[in-house]
């Protein structure tokens, strides 16, 4: 089989809804939604080795730390370790007075009163029913007509009322589910609800959950958004009902249907943390929160530390978090490429200088350390990066705030040891080729011993040092007008190297009394050749003198 060349002939685009007075497009999301996660049902049944009741627990208790008021713990008539593990967790006391546990059930009568069972003592909790309504289901599968597959649910409905009536001590809350619904009929989805609530008699101050999924996507979002808009204008007693969105992944387009559908007016999100569940996923919690989050909108979840999230997430789903995926993914606040890199670097330098906290840094639309991320990952360097990277990760690592000219000179050494190496580059392997490259250690002609500086009678500075040459000790001297031009005059009178300075800058490490501190050498050898040198000590001066030193090894270097 290979792919068509006509996938008109098997395939239907899917139609569009008549609704050319559509509002939606034009509203923004302003406040957050009611958060539901199914991680415990729908995130469950969808992975590979379902969670044991260690791992239940363990998602359950990150969830309400996270900040989730409302839980789908899991399908009770699945089996008894889904029962058990409802039923134990409602006996156990671990549900905050703030969170609302729920529970999903086929529209059958043993599978409603199971569902209930479970749930014997829970001071509160949300039974959520659902049966199918599409053509294909009501056709393929059920072998039924509309008003059939419609008596379902309202039989459902009145099972719920019933058993809810038997257990008065419990405030419950129902939800009904109209599967399949993004590929139903509008009319027909809006019928059976309205039959459910009917039985149910919802009202504003308790409103009966309607959720309204796509099961499968099979639409670009607005569509899905022009069905959530129909749906609310043409629900009688709209006030009375809580709108809900369960968006799948199937076209890629999960969390943008879940956005839209609550600019077409919803008020509810179910979902999973980083988009786990059936085939390609339910829309993701997370991305749907932080995208709030970015547009300036407390979204009530809370992931500070979103690694320790993702490290309960892998470990109770057995599943990794992708390394693109948006907000969590290892790669997602990381730059390899030279002219990003160099945008964010200066990003974060005006970011410094700015006296007000709003977030203006190219290609990072949220700040990774609300998130509880360091700025070491945010520039990563292999053989696509530019100076700006290298630069910024000795700077983070080191505190080293390299000149724009020493970028461009250390680049051919980082440029050549990525190529040679084929693979990213560490912190380690680019201050290891710093050193290297500016003699920092194990200096092969001229290394400092110890020096002294005494002012002439005329003005003029006395450099007076014990140097090692080639690994021999020798006292040299020589005078100035300061004290970079006297160790320049030692060097030119005791061995004969010519070097002229056309910059210098200097820097300290670190605040405070025992900062170390930076200097950076740019030199001009008699042939016009460039040399830089760099030295680090406690001592600025000190720091100057090695600097001088580290350019004169690089001069030697260059005649060798």
């Amino acid at each position: 089989m290979t792919m068509l060349k006509e996938p008109g002939r098997k395939y239907r685009p899917f139609p569009p809804i008549d609704l050319p007075d559509r509002q939606w497009p034009t509203r923004t999301i302003i406040h957050p939604p009611r958060w539901l996660s199914t991680d415990l049902r729908d995130g469950n049944q969808s992975i590979i080795d379902p969670m044991d009741a260690v791992k239940k627990n363990r998602f359950f208790d990150l969830l309400v730390e996270v900040g989730v008021k409302e839980i789908e713990v899991g399908f009770p008539s699945a089996g008894a370790t889904e029962f058990d593990f409802i039923s134990d967790l409602v006996r156990s006391g671990r549900v905050p007075d703030d969170v609302t546990i729920q529970v999903l059930t086929q529209s059958r009568e043993d599978l409603i009163r199971r569902s209930f069972e479970s749930l014997e003592g829970s001071p509160r909790a949300i039974v959520h029913l659902y049966n199918a309504v599409s053509p294909a289901w009501r056709e393929i599968v059920f072998r039924m007509t509309r008003e059939e597959v419609k008596q379902i649910a309202i039989a459902g409905a009145r099972h719920l009322a019933d058993e809810a009536a038997r257990r008065p001590g419990t405030d419950w809350q129902f939800e009904y589910s109209p599967e399949t619904f993004s590929t139903a009929e509008l009319d027909f989805s809006i019928e059976v609800c309205a039959a459910v609530m009917d039985v149910l008699q919802p009202t504003a101050e308790r409103p009966l959950i309607l959720n309204l999924p796509a099961t499968v996507e099979a639409a670009t979002p607005n569509v899905y958004a022009d069905q959530i808009e129909y749906f609310c204008r043409h629900l009688p007693n709209r006030e009375a009902a809580v709108i809900s969105l369960h968006t799948h992944n199937d076209r890629g387009t999960g969390v943008a249907a879940a956005e839209l559908g609550l600019m077409a007016g919803a008020d509810r999100i179910e979902g999973c943390l980083f988009g786990n569940g059936e085939r390609t996923g339910n829309c993701c919690l997370v991305t749907v929160a932080l995208n709030m989050y970015t547009q300036g909108i407390d979204p009530g979840l809370d992931f500070s530390d979103i690694d320790r999230v993702i490290e309960t997430v892998e470990y109770c789903n057995q599943l990794p978090v992708h390394p693109r995926h948006p907000y969590g993914g290892e790669l997602v606040f990381t730059a390899f490429s030279g002219s990003h890199q160099d945008a964010i670097k200066k990003g974060f330098e005006a970011q410094g200088a700015r006296n007000d906290d709003l977030w203006r840094v190219p290609y990072l639309p949220i700040d990774p350390a609300d998130l509880g991320r360091n700025y070491e990952a945010v520039i990563r360097v292999n053989s696509q990066s530019g100076k700006g990277g290298f630069a910024w990760v000795l700077e983070q690592g080191q505190g080293l705030k390299l000149p724009k000219r020493l970028q461009a000179d250390f680049s051919r050494h980082v440029q050549r040891m990525a190529d040679e190496l084929g693979r990213e580059l560490n912190g380690a392997d680019i201050w290891d080729a710093f050193r290297a490259a500016y003699y920092l250690e194990a200096a092969p002609t001229f290394d400092l011993v110890d020096y002294e500086e005494t002012r002439a009678t005329d003005g003029t500075r006395l450099f007076a040092g014990t140097i090692t040459v080639g690994g021999q000790t020798q006292k040299v001297s020589g005078r100035g007008k300061g004290l970079v031009s006297s160790v320049l005059a030692t060097l030119r009178q005791t061995f004969g190297l010519e070097l002229e300075v056309l910059d210098y800058t200097e820097h300290a490490l670190a605040k405070g009394t025992d900062a170390r501190a930076a200097a950076y050498l740019e030199c001009a050898l008699p042939d016009g050749a460039i040399v830089w040198g760099v030295g680090v000590d406690e001592d600025v001066a000190t720091a100057s003198v090695r600097a001088i030193l580290s350019a004169a090894n690089g001069a030697v270097a260059r005649r060798a």
